[in-house]
Parts: C-alpha cells; structure tokens; sequence
C-alpha cells in the first residue's frame, strides 16, 4: 500500500518516438520501417504508419499528461525525424514538431526527460552496418549536438540511449526485432558500439552546456538459476553479462566484466577493447535510468518444448541453455511474471556491485500489457495494471540500502505500437481506439491522477 509520494519524488509517463508519433510528411525511414514490411516480422501485419498520432494529436496529449498530475514526461526524440538520413542536417519540421512539444510540457508544468535514441535507427546508417559500425555510434554523438543545441535550454534531463541490451539481443543476436539479425555472440560489437554512442553522446551535451542533468537508460533482470545444478548456475552468469553486466559494468566501472571460466571466446569482442573506448564510455553521469520488468530464470541445456515459447526466437534453440517460466507468479499479457519482489533485488543487485559509484537512480520504465477493453458502460476497467504499478512504486519508494531512489515513471502514457508484437498489447494508462485514435483514460490513470492529487506537501519533504 502507498500511504504518501514525497513531493521530491518525481513521478511520471514514459512513451517512445516510433511507438506513438505516426509517419507523417518529414521523417525519414528507421530500420523499423525496413522491418515491419518483411512478412512475418510483426506479429499483426501492422507497422509503426500511423501508431497512436501524436504528431496530429500532442495537444491533446498534453493535456492529458497535465490532467494526470505527473512531474515529469519522459519522451524520445525521433532519429529520423530529426535526421532523417541519420547524420547531416536537421529537418526544421522535426525540430519544430519537438520545440512545441517541450514548450508544451513547460506551459503545463511538466518537466521534459529525453531519450536521444529508443531504437529508431535511421534506415541509411542500418545500410552502413547499424550498430554493427564504428561509425554509427560518432553519427549519435553528432546527433546529441544537433539536439542539445536545439533543447539543451529547456530540456530537464537526458537519456542517451533506452536499453542497449534489448537492441543488442533482440535485434542482432535473436532476430525478433529490427534490424532481425541471428548473429548470436557475434551481435556483441553492437553493444560496443552503443556504448561508444553514450560516450560521444555526453560529450557532446556536456560541450554544450545543456542545464539538465545527463544519464543512460539500462534494463536489468535479476538472473536466477532454475535448478541448484552447476550448469545452471554457470549458464545464469553468461546471461547474466550480456543482459545486464556488460552494458553497467563499462558506464559505470570503466571496464567490461570478466567472463566465467570456459566463456572467454564468447566474449572476446568485450575483451579486446582500447582503453581510450572504455574511458569515452566511462564519463560521470547525473543519474542511472533503471527499467525493470522482470526477472530471467535460465536452465542449462535447450528448450524441451516443441514450440518456441513467447518472448523467445527461434535462435535460442541455437545456445545451449534456455529461458524458463515462473509458475508461481502471475503473468502479464506478455507472458512476462509479475513480480515486484525482484525490483527490489535489481536495487540490492546494483548497490552491491557498484556501490558508490552508482549515480542516483530513476526508474524510467515501469508498466505491464494486458487485454484491456471498454466495459458497458464505455469505461476501461484495468485493474491488473493498477495493482502492477501500485505493487511496483512502492518497491521504489521504500529503495534499498545503498540505492538513492529519485522518481518512477509508469510505461506508457498511451497505448502504442508495440514494437514486433504490433498493436496486439497494450501499456497504456490511456486507452487508445486505433481505428478511429480516440483516448479513454483508464482506471489505472484515474487511479494514479487521485494518488497524485492527494500527496500535497513540499519540495523539501
């Protein structure tokens, strides 16, 4: 149960560039466009077109961020929108559509978080090699600079980049997301390469002077094994690096993790890295961005099932261990376990590795699918996902020891396209028709407008 949100608690909503704005006139292609035109690639047939409009409708969303009550707006600049070759110079449509937005938030109150890039990678730097390239990571510093002296005045805090981890595995080991490679431990240089971009990313918003405060956003599973068997346990530590540890370790330790005995080859193009790389990745940061979601329980050996269980690409048949459910919890639509409990060892998990040099931390995703539909009476009743976000914000109220706990935001303020699985789950505190776009608030934001309503205090609290 929350008794009380101090008021220096920031609490906020969190949406994604390519998952909301639609592609109207202006933005260039993204490798999710190349992706979702393959057949099969997204699990409805659809692709990100038209999504929830905001481009069309910010206004209107604005209006119901301020409706809501939040501190904060954590939002994503388009890539491509932007830069709609990737690199080069800026559309004055893009910058002008984001000008009005970060005006907007401001006339209400609302302080902006950005993410400079929630993988929409530019369709001409996927062409050159994506993250497979060197030169895609100097292409997101370049792309920093263009943004922070366009917001840098007006922007409260910065994002480089939304987990590295799940473009990493999910785009260039597992195939299931853009840009759909099968690379496996070969995908590796792609983590390399986002970190570098982090790096060039902070040097050029520290070079220009942006007056908000500067982080990264990480995704962190606590890993556990399924059985007490050696193998388990071994395997649990591979996953372990390259979902959580190989992405923190470099940022905030200055050095790549050293890999269990046996895996070295593995990780070889973590290990062969220049100094110079690890300390333009290893720069002082304003604050950690933590997502959570769940936890990941690993058994050796390859799946037994004939299927390929949700969540899991074809490719995982190709590495020997495999991802294995949790029973005893609930599930999100996703398939996903509920289970705050491990929130909490994400924070103990953190604490204990990085200790103080573990910047304050804000948790900039937390939130759940499931099959929300209008009731009878035209009101969306998601009860789950009320329970899910209550469960979850009070695990970060209360922190960890060692853990500085700042803000929360829920994921997502709409309903969006939801990247390979199309508009089959829905996040959203807002409900959205996607035929005709109309926005119903559900219970859950109803829920969280009358918390926020009721917190009063000061700053100071």
């Amino acid at each position: 149960m929350i008794a009380h949100i101090p008021r220096r608690f920031t609490i906020g909503a969190a949406t994604a560039a390519l998952q909301i704005e639609g592609d109207v006139p202006g933005r260039g292609r993204s490798t999710w466009d190349t992706f979702a035109a393959r057949p099969g690639r997204i699990l409805d047939g659809s692709t990100p077109a038209v999504t929830a409009d905001h481009v069309n409708r910010m206004t209107e969303d604005v209006e119901l961020l301020r409706e809501l009550g939040v501190d904060s707006y954590r939002f994503s600049l388009s890539w491509p929108r932007i830069q709609p070759t990737g690199s080069g110079a800026a559309s004055r449509e893009g910058l002008a559509f984001y000008d009005r937005l970060i005006d907007a938030l401001l006339d209400a109150g609302i302080r902006p978080m950005v993410t400079l890039y929630h993988w929409d990678t530019p369709e001409p730097l996927q062409a050159a090699g994506g993250w497979m390239s060197r030169d895609t990571a100097k292409r997101l510093g370049d792309f920093a600079a263009v943004a922070a002296r366009a917001f840098g005045d007006r922007v409260d805090a910065w994002l480089t980049i939304n987990e590295p981890a799940t473009v990493t595995l999910n785009g260039y080991a597992l195939g299931v997301h853009a840009p759909g490679l099968e690379l496996l431990f070969d995908a590796l240089p792609a983590a390399h390469h986002q970190l570098l971009g982090h790096g060039y990313a902070v040097q050029a918003l520290r070079s220009a002077g942006v007056s908000g405060g500067i982080g990264i956003t990480n995704v962190h599973s606590p890993v556990v094994p399924a059985r007490r068997r050696v193998a388990d346990r071994y395997f649990a530590r591979i996953f372990d690096l390259v979902h959580n540890r190989i992405y923190a370790d470099p940022v905030l330790l200055g050095r790549y993790p050293k890999p269990p005995l046996g895996s070295g080859s593995l990780f070889r193009a973590l290990t062969e890295v220049d100094a110079d790389d690890l300390a333009l990745i290893h720069q002082p940061l304003d604050f950690y961005g933590l997502n959570y979601y769940m936890p990941t329980r690993i058994r050796a050996g390859a799946s037994a099932s004939t299927e390929t269980p949700d969540g899991e690409a074809e490719a995982m048949r190709r590495v020997p261990f495999s991802l294995e459910p949790f029973p005893e919890h609930e599930q999100t639509g996703f398939g996903w376990p509920i289970a705050p409990e491990y929130l909490a060892v994400a924070f103990a998990e953190l604490a204990e590795r990085y200790g103080d040099a573990l910047p304050p931390i804000y948790l900039t995703e937390s939130g759940a699918s499931f099959p929300d539909a209008r009731g009878a009476d035209g009101a969306v009743h998601d009860e789950q996902r009320r329970a899910y976000l209550a469960d979850h914000l009070a695990v970060a109220l209360r922190g960890a020891p060692g853990v500085d706990v700042r803000g929360f935001y829920a994921w997502s303020l709409l309903d969006n396209w939801e990247w390979a699985a199309g508009f089959t789950q829905r996040f959203g505190l807002v409900h959205v028709d996607f035929d005709t776009l109309e926005r119903t608030p559900k219970d859950s934001y109803r829920w969280l407008q009358a918390l926020l309503a009721a917190r009063g205090g000061s700053l100071d609290e």
